[in-house]
């Protein structure tokens, strides 16, 4: 791949659509706790496990994407990033919609095992909420060209967004016992 021309004109018009949209996302994720559930005429069941299987295969395009990267294959990389991205927007948009319909699956477990589920599932809400405009702003530096600018977020950001995606399976597979089906 050509090298291309850094444009920081488009890169200024992405990052504020990352801050709007980063925004928008956490308030509707912070709205989803208290709201009023919303009826629905299908069984949404299978969804807990469909948002894990699509944070499994995010988790997937970011490992390929830093294997890319390291052989220097900016086009694979750049292919698995929206990879990942497809499926954390395809992940947010169901798991927003599963949140506003159905009602909060407390977790069961008990013992050292329960202190083990509300660790890994604080850090990875805390996580994916602070990293989402980090994310997003890390992927307008890499289409915008802005090399030296996206390597320097990435280095830190990456690891954060993966942990993100390993846990959230995790989470449900710990949780998965206490699903009423």
């Amino acid at each position: 791949m050509k090298a291309r021309k850094e444009n920081p004109q488009l890169l200024k018009t992405l990052d504020k659509v990352a801050y709007v949209l980063s925004v928008v996302v956490i308030a509707l994720v912070i709205a989803m706790r208290p709201a009023k559930r919303f009826e629905v005429d299908f069984d949404t069941s299978w969804m807990p496990a469909f948002h894990a299987i699509v944070n499994t295969v995010a988790s997937v395009f970011l490992i390929m994407a830093l294997v890319f990267i390291k052989k220097k294959n900016i086009t694979a990389h750049r292919n698995m990033i929206f990879g990942a991205i497809l499926c954390s927007f395809f992940f947010l948009l169901s798991y927003v919609g599963y949140h506003f319909t159905t009602p909060e699956t407390k977790y069961c477990g008990v013992g050292t095992i329960r202190y083990i589920y509300f660790f890994i599932l604080i850090t990875h809400i805390i996580l994916a909420g602070l990293s989402l405009p980090f994310i997003l702003l890390t992927f307008n530096r890499g289409i915008t060209f802005s090399v030296a600018k996206h390597k320097k977020i990435a280095r830190w950001v990456y690891p954060i967004w993966l942990y993100v995606m390993i846990t959230g399976p995790l989470v449900y597979l710990m949780l998965r016992p206490c699903y009423n089906h």
